[in-house]
């Protein structure tokens, strides 16, 4: 990638920006609203993002693309692991990082964890890293203040911005100091229109495991793996009623887990096939016909064999 445009340069700006921050820091519900439109899977359980979705603000002077990234974490198990090092990866290659430090929350070790991995970034590549006190509608001014000088404190940032992605707060801002920091550029790097540019199947699992996630107690997201098996448009449809089929597995670790997610007479199942073909039919532009189907993959997350079967 090019040098880094210096601040107030004139002309076209466009590059990579990824968002990091220890699980539930607010990264997803951010980039949802830079980007103006649902792309990343938001939910109050940590961890639930697994792929590097992108999202694209194209503004008239530059265009941001957003690269969301799993929450860095000790990691506890392979698939662990494997998150972190694809965060690393993704770091290696963005232009502007922006740390997200929820506001509502002291700084704690998981943080101090970021924090470091970042002074690395920053004297292997001199990174521009930008600090966002993500939730501050969450807090009254006196917390917020104080919440401010322990970033400030935390660390080295080329600058520190509070935001609000819920109540939209500070998020034209954010977008504009993201876009100070990106290389020029002779005009957008993927067309107006593109919001991400995932693949739909990528997106779609990503719908169903955050409907499948929905009021769930914690101690399931880390075993939740979902693929869609396959799409197909159905044949003989009238004329202007396409209907797309979709079959989607849904992997857990063990038949106590697929209990939680099928629910007493198959009701809770029920619920996430609606809640997630909603989503899907929005995404499509089109009707969908869900078939979903609860597997067990026993202890998936420390097996190197079935990881890849699930695409980690």
């Amino acid at each position: 990638m090019s040098d880094h445009a210096t601040p107030d340069a004139p002309g076209y700006v466009a590059g990579f920006a990824c968002l990091i921050g220890r699980p539930n820091a607010g990264k997803s519900t951010l980039t949802n609203a830079l980007v103006g439109e649902k792309v990343a899977i938001t939910s109050s359980k940590p961890q639930t993002t697994r792929h590097t979705i992108r999202g694209i603000v194209t503004g008239p002077s530059s265009q941001i693309v957003l690269v969301d990234t799993p929450g860095l974490h000790k990691p506890r198990t392979l698939l662990g692991e494997r998150l972190n090092d694809l965060v690393r990866e993704t770091l290696l290659n963005v232009d502007v990082v922006g740390f997200c430090l929820p506001a509502d929350q002291r700084i704690g070790p998981g943080d101090q964890f970021i924090a470091r991995e970042l002074a690395e970034l920053r004297q292997a590549k001199r990174t521009p890293i930008i600090a966002l006190a993500t939730k501050s509608d969450k807090v009254d001014r006196q917390r917020l203040a104080e919440h401010l000088i322990a970033i400030d404190q935390l660390g080295e940032w080329a600058e520190i911005v509070p935001c609000s992605a819920t109540r939209g707060d500070q998020v034209d801002v954010v977008a504009s100091v993201i876009s100070k920091y990106l290389p020029p550029s002779p005009g957008p790097l993927y067309p107006d229109d593109v919001l991400t540019d995932e693949p739909h199947e990528v997106m779609i699992a990503e719908l169903v495991r955050e409907a499948a996630l929905e009021g769930i107690r914690d101690e399931l997201p880390h075993s939740l793996a979902v693929v869609v098996e396959e799409m197909l448009p159905r044949a003989d449809r009238p004329e202007g009623k396409p209907l797309m089929d979709v079959r989607v597995n849904v992997f857990v670790e063990r038949s106590s887990q697929k209990a939680i997610i099928i629910g007493r007479g198959g009701s809770r199942l029920k619920e996430v096939g609606a809640t997630a073909r909603e989503g899907i039919e929005r995404l499509l532009g089109q009707r969908v016909h869900l078939d979903l189907h609860v597997k067990i993959a026993k202890d998936w997350q420390r097996d190197p064999k079935q990881l890849q079967r699930l695409g980690f």
